[in-house]
């Protein structure tokens, strides 16, 4: 059976068996679930354990979202800062919950967002960088609103970020994505920055390659 905690979840254990496993956490993306990125699970490394968390905001239809965004808002797109907040401190402490029931390996954790679970795993790492160590940020953009006021690039030393984005997103710019390489070597942070010639999605070539990133850091 498989223990509760505070975000609904789905597992794939390690296919090597490890006292503390390496974690790849999944967190998708606006209007999905949590069984969108676990169809990437069979094909990552063996030693990681894959949890992938249900966002709490239901949608209804098996569709949930991280906090709300207002189609309608003046200036397009408007995200609710204050749930987005509130989601990023619920994943940071989702996290703490995973590696004390499961043992993981707290210098081997890996979160995996897209979109909306992208802009949530930027802010997660700057605002908790102790509690993971390897970013892929899948087509998604850094909100400075959901950042820290003071950004201390000492803080920063152990992060690692792989960015991807669809040179077509019609979704998230692709301009906005640019943004994220740019700030972030500002704050002397590892990071990779990827295009495809694709919308608001994930392709093989890029699937590929951030499973070789993956590997390259297990």
């Amino acid at each position: 059976m498989t223990p509760k905690l505070s975000l609904e979840y789905i597992i794939r254990h390690p296919k090597k068996p490890s006292e503390n496993p390496p974690l790849l956490l999944l967190l998708h993306g606006y209007g999905s679930n949590e069984q969108d990125l676990f169809s990437f699970a069979s094909e990552l490394p063996d030693e990681l354990l894959i949890i992938s968390a249900r966002a709490p905001m239901s949608l209804g239809l098996g569709s949930y979202s991280w906090y709300t965004i207002h189609f309608d808002a003046t200036n397009g797109k408007f995200s609710d800062i204050d749930e987005a907040k509130i989601a990023r401190d619920k994943i940071a402490k989702f996290i703490d919950e995973i590696t004390e029931t499961y043992n993981v390996n707290k210098n081997k954790i890996f979160l995996l967002g897209f979109s909306q679970g992208t802009i949530l795993s930027y802010s997660v790492a700057m605002n908790y960088p102790e509690k993971i160590n390897y970013i892929v940020a899948l087509s998604g953009y850094i909100n400075k609103e959901l950042l820290p006021s003071k950004l201390n690039k000492n803080n920063y030393k152990n992060l690692d970020f792989y960015i991807s984005h669809g040179s077509v997103d019609q979704v998230i710019p692709v301009d906005w994505a640019k943004q994220a390489p740019e700030f972030l070597n500002k704050l002397e942070i590892k990071n990779s920055y990827q295009e495809y010639g694709v919308g608001h999605g994930v392709v093989p070539q890029n699937f590929y390659d951030f499973k070789k990133w993956i590997e390259e850091r297990l």
